[in-house]
């Protein structure tokens, strides 16, 4: 591989985002249809701005395994995905005595569960080629601790590590890489309903670089991983939190 060769062009690549219409997961989108990819994303809704009417839509409910194995033979008519980014998530700012066991299997579900289900499925496929890029976002919360959200949503995330190092090592030999992010505090609409604007001025002051994240902040690295340029890099995790930790 020739630094020539070190680009973001991903043409002829598909790239199948999960949680893809909100966030960083529609950020991702964007950033993969403007590299040249096809671009399937799988979540409740579609997304709602018309940016992104190139990407692919497919329905799915994450709460459920076996919604998950459809989702998949819907993949399967457009061809063998060499990308996965795991962005679905649900967050909760509550504290401990307040969560009920039906809240944390929910977070627990769709933050780690269906991400495992989801890897399983595509390392399925990409075997087959021995190629493929896999990235789990994790968060800042699942390598430190969170301001607002729940120890479910903590342990789901630092859950999510421990599944990108495994499946990492599992999968070395077939050349996929598997690597995760962990994003602080970014500015998406998640963050605005859970933060106030009184609580996001404070949080500024904590962080180092003296600004929240951006979308593009964190979807750039998840090209990064993406790419041929990562192509040494598996089973770990990129901090991209401004210096917080």
């Amino acid at each position: 591989m020739s630094y020539s060769n070190i680009n973001f062009d991903f043409n002829e690549h598909i790239v199948l985002v999960s949680g893809g219409s909100r966030g960083i997961g529609k950020g991702v989108v964007d950033a993969f249809l403007l590299s040249g990819a096809k671009v399937l994303y799988a979540s409740r809704h579609p997304m709602k701005n018309a940016e992104s009417s190139n990407a692919i839509h497919i329905p799915v409910d994450l709460s459920e395994d076996a919604e998950i194995k459809k989702l998949f033979e819907v993949v399967d008519k457009f061809g063998i995905p060499n990308i996965l980014v795991n962005a679905a998530a649900i967050n909760f700012t509550k504290k401990n005595e307040d969560i009920s066991i039906d809240e944390w299997n929910s977070v627990i579900q769709i933050n780690l569960t269906a991400s495992f289900s989801l890897c399983k499925e595509a390392l399925a496929r990409m075997k087959k080629k021995k190629r493929g890029k896999i990235v789990n976002i994790s968060s800042i919360a699942g390598r430190h601790r969170s301001l607002v959200s729940g120890v479910h949503y903590v342990s789901s995330k630092a859950g999510l590590i421990g599944l990108t190092k495994q499946l990492a090592f599992e999968a070395a030999e077939y050349n996929i890489n598997v690597n995760a992010v962990c994003p602080s505090q970014t500015m998406t609409d998640m963050l605005k309903k859970s933060m106030s604007q009184e609580e996001l001025k404070n949080l500024i002051t904590n962080i180092p670089l003296n600004r929240i994240a951006t979308v593009e902040d964190q979807v750039a690295v998840i090209l990064f991983l993406c790419s041929d340029a990562a192509s040494y890099i598996t089973g770990t995790y990129i901090d991209v939190n401004g210096g917080q930790i």
